[in-house]
């Protein structure tokens, strides 16, 4: 067969057709197998039965213990004291939130930083900036 003849018989007009056919005529078996039907009138086993400890992990059909008692709102609140008395004294040893630096200085920074990275990147550094730089 040639690549002319080949080209013609599998890409010609009624190749689409032939696929098809074919793709039925392998499909068929396997579609016709889902059509069987049992006479077994039995209903399924968790409808009659309920639910049952296999001893299988986990059992979704069984509510799971609970691990521990809940907070109560004392309890709650109680907690939340002894949280904001450890920030306090956190704070009070100077682990707080220090003040940000001027925003003229951040922007100017913003704007620089790019160009003197890509400097240093690309060999081209600046004594200014790194004093290693030779």
């Amino acid at each position: 067969m040639t690549i002319n003849a080949g080209g013609t018989y599998f890409l010609g007009a009624g190749s689409i057709c032939r696929i098809a056919v074919a793709a039925v005529a392998l499909c068929a078996p396997l579609l016709a197998g889902g059509c069987e039907t049992s006479n077994n009138n039995s209903a399924p086993t968790a409808l009659t039965e309920g639910p049952k400890d296999t001893g299988s992990y986990p059992n979704l059909n069984i509510p799971p213990q609970v691990a521990a008692k809940q907070l109560s709102k004392e309890e709650t609140a109680a907690k939340l004291g002894e949280l904001k008395a450890d920030e306090q004294a956190q704070l009070a040893k100077g682990g707080g939130v220090k003040p940000t630096a001027n925003p003229a200085a951040l922007n100017t920074l913003a704007r620089t930083h790019g160009d003197d990275t890509l400097k240093q990147i690309e060999g081209k550094c600046d004594p200014a900036l790194d004093p290693n730089c030779n």
